[in-house]
């Protein structure tokens, strides 16, 4: 059998139980969505049990675009196996399935749907602790023009639709404006972004900028240098919009994992704050208005709905080069998600006792501690 690709309209047309579907991205990006019916094992991990899993089958692999399963694919076929990329990989079927719904149908009918589900299914997970956060942090102030940025994925999607039912109570007057940077996404996770924001009823306004072209030849922490980035771009367009506050979509789960990141990685105690004053941009805010939403409610929210996002889409991620678990990829996140899921299973008020470590620091036992870039020690008042 010659090697090809196969797209996923043939996969579906193969008699049931004649192939597996396997997503070799790695955990965290399949964590962002997978197609229906495929199992995840990174590809590092395919590679050596592999022939367990065959069992006469034909094995159909995809990676974010179909670059990376095609070289795995190839090797698979080397040994013998009936392997077969995806034609476009996840991407390429997500916006095959964008377009069916396009032209399939209602879109009016499925932003109700969304809607419905926010203040029915999701109220008490979702709404409500995005207005406890809200409320007990005091986020939001009368006459505030709130910038919400919007990356795509999940938890900033949501966000949106969040802040749309809390305008809908209208307790006091504020403003609204749907960000959206596009660093420089691919034509199809730009296309993704908009035609999710179009089907949730998201009114976006995008801005671009190069700052993909940018980090792509750093070497040392090119995330950090472009997160870094492209809050600096956001707060600045968001001011020229008459923004006095930047809303970003980190949810509970975020603090939790900074939290234990912060001690493991960087030998510091410290939390993603739920609202921050910016340093470089005089009178603008930062605010978290997701602070206490857990991650595992998002997920089912978006499954609920059938909705599919994109992950961070950035260059590296955009030509699979993610999809490789060879150590250079390799999450310090998911080390910490995979220790918290691991704790848990003995302790189920971990993730909680992590979440109010910081809020119960006694200082009386503290060996030093910094306060404005200032190191204090114990000794001082012993």
């Amino acid at each position: 059998m010659e090697l090809f690709e196969i797209t996923y309209k043939e996969y579906m047309e193969l008699p049931e139980g004649e192939a597996l579907l396997i997503d070799i991205r790695d955990e965290v990006s399949a964590g962002y969505g997978m197609i229906p019916g495929a199992v995840n094992i990174p590809g590092e991990v395919l590679e050596s049990r592999i022939q367990n899993l065959a069992d006469g089958r034909k094995i159909i692999l995809y990676c974010m675009r179909g670059e990376y399963s095609k070289e795995l694919a190839s090797r698979l076929y080397d040994r013998g196996l009936a392997a077969y990329s995806m034609n476009g990989g996840y991407t390429g079927w997500l916006l095959d399935c964008m377009g069916t719904e396009k032209k399939s149908g209602d879109r009016n009918k499925r932003v109700e749907e969304i809607e419905k589900s926010i203040r029915k299914k999701f109220h008490k997970a979702l709404f409500s602790k995005f207005a406890k956060a809200i409320n007990e942090y005091d986020m939001l102030q009368e006459n505030d023009r709130v910038a919400v940025c919007i990356s795509g994925g999940k938890d900033s999607m949501l966000m949106a639709k969040l802040f749309q039912e809390l305008k809908r109570h209208n307790k006091f007057p504020f403003e609204l404006v749907f960000l959206v940077m596009d660093p420089g996404y691919s034509s199809a996770n730009r296309t993704i972004i908009e035609n999710n924001a179009e089907l949730m009823n998201i009114p976006i306004t995008v801005f671009e900028s190069d700052i993909f072209d940018a980090v792509y030849d750093i070497e040392k922490s090119p995330c950090y240098l472009c997160a870094r980035m492209r809050r600096g771009y956001l707060y600045s367009r968001a001011k020229e919009l008459g923004c006095n506050k930047i809303a970003l979509g980190h949810h509970y789960d975020d603090v939790i994992e900074t939290i234990l990141m912060g001690m493991l990685y960087g030998g510091q105690v410290q939390t993603m704050m739920p609202k921050l004053h910016s340093t470089n941009f005089e009178g603008m805010e930062l605010i978290r208005p997701m602070y206490l939403i857990r991650e595992e409610d998002i997920k089912h929210w978006r499954d609920y709905n059938g909705l599919h996002f994109i992950q961070c889409a950035c260059r590296f991620t955009d030509t699979c080069t993610a999809c490789r678990s060879d150590g250079s990829s390799a999450s310090k996140r998911l080390e910490v998600k995979n220790l918290i899921a691991g704790l848990k299973k003995n302790n189920p008020f971990v993730e909680g006792n992590i979440f109010k470590s910081v809020e119960n620091v006694n200082l009386s036992t503290i060996v030093a501690y910094k306060r404005d870039g200032i190191k204090h020690s114990f000794l001082e008042d012993y």
